[in-house]
């Protein structure tokens, strides 16, 4: 045993997409639930730093960490069961970024740290969030959530009737 500190790495999924949009028009896909309801659900992202995060209905709270539009958006991500008060999970960090890449935006999300077994679900997630984030921001007809799901599921060997809990 020894008094010094020790060294490891959090687990994360890390994901960097360019966007053909500005900082401004992507940053409100990113924290106006209202411009993604598929993916947010019932819930509100309050605009400033230690606001509440509440999404699809509380099955997902935290804190609002880093509030700097257009450019950074960062908040604590616990899941919750229905009625739960306590998550039964770590809690996690998300931080969102936009840099300008031209005249469109590079978007950068870390999720960070995430469970082993939930680590291809959790890409699968958030590829779809991003999916469904630029189809907006393109201005495509929303598809259904579940369409994009089952082809990122694919895509990281995901058994959508068989997740990881």
């Amino acid at each position: 045993m020894s008094d010094q500190g020790i060294f490891g790495k959090a687990p994360m999924v890390q994901f960097a997409r360019v966007l053909p949009s500005s900082a401004a028009q992507v940053w409100e896909y990113l924290t106006d639930v209202k411009r993604l309801p598929e993916w947010f659900g019932e819930g509100a992202i309050e605009p400033r730093a230690g606001g509440t995060v509440t999404l699809m209905g509380g099955h997902i709270r935290g804190v609002v960490t880093q509030w700097r539009p257009p450019q950074k958006l960062a908040y604590t991500w616990n899941v919750f069961g229905a009625g739960e008060t306590t998550s039964a999970y770590p809690e996690s960090y998300l931080t969102l970024t936009l840099a300008p890449q031209g005249s469109d935006v590079l978007l950068t999300l870390t999720h960070l740290p995430v469970l082993e077994q939930f680590e291809k679900q959790n890409a699968m997630g958030w590829h779809t969030y991003l999916d469904m984030t630029a189809a907006a921001v393109r201005g495509e007809p929303a598809q259904p959530r579940s369409v994009y799901m089952k082809h990122n599921a694919a895509l990281y060997g995901v058994d959508l009737g068989n997740l990881a809990r």
